[in-house]
């Protein structure tokens, strides 16, 4: 009897359910999760539609869908995609080539790309024992919403710990932590950010902040992001960062349980856009700036950066990387020029005689490494032209540049160098007597006064040997090419006295002997 009764309740309880369902216009929900993957995210399966109840709804492309690239006015070249996003750059990371580029100069929010140069240059200034605290103005400089691991101020972080919290959270707090140990203060940071993209080229971008968080004074373009993620991923402590998919900092001084970090872009393995040879790379959004997108991908002896700025989605973004990449692999190869191996004589200047241990006035140029062009399929070496330059260095090794341009489109580049620079070239101030010591400074003096004359920085292109930022300024590309550069400093600087930042213990940065920065071996 007791078992009716429940029977017919159930029957009730059903009916009545089944007429709200059918009352409202409710439906079961779209997904369901059943269980969790390896790194704590619920697998979502999504429940079938019967047949004939799926409408087939293609969404309107974007404004910008419609508008060719830049690349496609150049005779030759293959057509570039049809992509969503206001703006994007396809670039070979290794030979600098642009494969594809639309309003590639166009000023633009890049919101949490920005981290890219955030974590580079806390690669370049902070070593391995590097504790970083968190400070109060760090720990309450987000807002509801921010990406956030929720740091508490006094919390101590290791730079691993610290970087890969702002690789792959995304967490603000923590790229004001980082710039707050790097540089002391987020204004001296955003000066080094600046300082250092000039270097690497980018002539239309200005950052305010650590995080990209909106600001009408943070700002970049496709082809100069391009070339920041390019010098990043020439970093091989970068890369860590970026490639890692998941990481746990475990319980800290502030908070008693492990932190689990996945890695947001979702076209690496196992991610919802997976894409076969994706790296890494960094996610990026704002209301203001759209959504913002840098990979790296590899395939073959390949490997290819694609930017995207102001996209109208996340899968939009997605998509169009993909569409960029299918473009570069497709229809792009790498070619080897066979260069010459033959010397170049050039003068050199009393203080490189002594920084190089000259005994006459000339060193031959060497080409140290092969040079490469990514080029079209089908076009021949022939059919390039070379442009070529020597580049002077206020200190360090001489360069022969050469340039190979194919219809004014720059395909790849070369560097010559006078000649392997050893270890036993580490100079520092008691391994020269006072004579030699004071010829090296007034020299530096001299050049100083050079530089200030010619209209350069004078704060930047005279204490660094580099007259050629578009490429020569960048350290990571050196390292690329296992060479070393030499760097001088000012008698009594401190290393926070000058745009490098802070020295580091482990070589990666340089240390200060009294006229002369040690020669940091890449």
């Amino acid at each position: 009897m007791k078992n009716m009764k429940k029977r017919s309740l159930r029957r009730i309880f059903a009916g009545i359910l089944g007429i709200g369902i059918l009352l409202t216009g409710a439906a079961p929900c779209a997904a369901a999760a059943y269980g969790y993957d390896e790194y704590g995210d619920p697998i979502v399966t999504a429940t079938p539609v019967p047949d004939g109840q799926a409408a087939a709804v293609t969404p309107a492309h974007s404004s910008y869908y419609s508008q060719a690239a830049d690349t496609d006015s150049i005779d030759g070249w293959p057509k570039g995609p049809g992509i969503e996003a206001q703006a994007a750059v396809l670039m070979d990371v290794n030979t600098e080539a642009v494969l594809y580029s639309k309003n590639a100069d166009t000023q633009l929010y890049p919101a949490s790309i920005t981290k890219i140069l955030t974590t580079l240059l806390a690669c370049e200034n902070l070593n391995t024992k590097t504790n970083i605290t968190v400070s109060e103005k760090a720990s309450t400089s987000v807002t509801a919403g921010d990406s956030s691991i929720y740091a508490a101020p006094g919390e101590k972080f290791t730079r691993d710990q610290a970087l890969m919290a702002v690789m792959l959270q995304s967490a603000n707090e923590m790229s004001v932590a980082v710039a707050e140990e790097v540089s002391g203060s987020v204004k001296k940071f955003a000066e080094l950010m600046n300082w250092r993209a000039k270097l690497f080229g980018c002539k239309n971008t200005h950052f305010n902040n650590p995080n990209g968080l909106p600001d009408e004074n943070h700002y970049t373009t496709a082809s100069d992001m391009a070339k920041i993620a390019k010098s990043a991923w020439l970093n091989p402590l970068f890369r860590r960062y970026c490639t890692k998919r998941y990481y746990e900092i475990p319980p800290t001084n502030k908070f008693a349980e492990a932190r689990q970090l996945l890695n947001h872009h979702k076209m690496m393995k196992n991610g919802e856009y997976y894409y076969e040879g994706v790296r890494g790379g960094k996610t990026g959004y704002t209301d203001a700036s759209g959504n913002t997108l840098v990979t790296y991908c590899k395939r073959g002896n390949i490997t290819l950066v694609a930017v995207i700025l102001n996209s109208t989605s996340a899968a939009n973004a997605y998509s169009d990387t993909a569409s960029l990449f299918n473009y570069g692999f497709e229809n792009f190869e790498k070619v080897d020029m066979k260069v010459s191996m033959e010397p170049v004589p050039f003068k050199v200047l009393p203080c490189d005689k002594y920084i190089l241990k000259n005994n006459g006035n000339t060193y031959p140029f060497y080409y140290q490494t092969k040079v490469y062009v990514t080029l079209p399929k089908g076009i021949k070496k022939s059919q390039l032209n070379k442009r070529q330059a020597v580049l002077q260095n206020a200190v360090g090794p001489l360069r022969l540049k050469s340039k190979y341009y194919y219809k004014k489109q720059m395909v790849g580049w070369g560097m010559q160098y006078e000649r392997n620079i050893v270890s036993d070239l580490l100079l520092t101030s008691e391994r020269f007597p006072a004579a030699e010591r004071f010829v090296l400074f007034t020299d530096l003096i001299r050049r100083f006064c050079i530089f200030c004359s010619q209209g350069l920085h004078p704060e930047i292109f005279s204490l660094i040997g580099f007259s050629d930022p578009d490429l020569s300024g960048n350290r990571s590309m050196l390292m690329a090419k296992g060479k070393a550069v030499i760097y001088l400093g000012i008698v009594g600087t401190e290393p926070t006295d000058l745009p490098l930042g802070r020295a580091s213990a482990d070589g990666t940065h340089g240390t200060y002997h009294g006229t002369v920065l040690h020669q940091t071996l890449l």
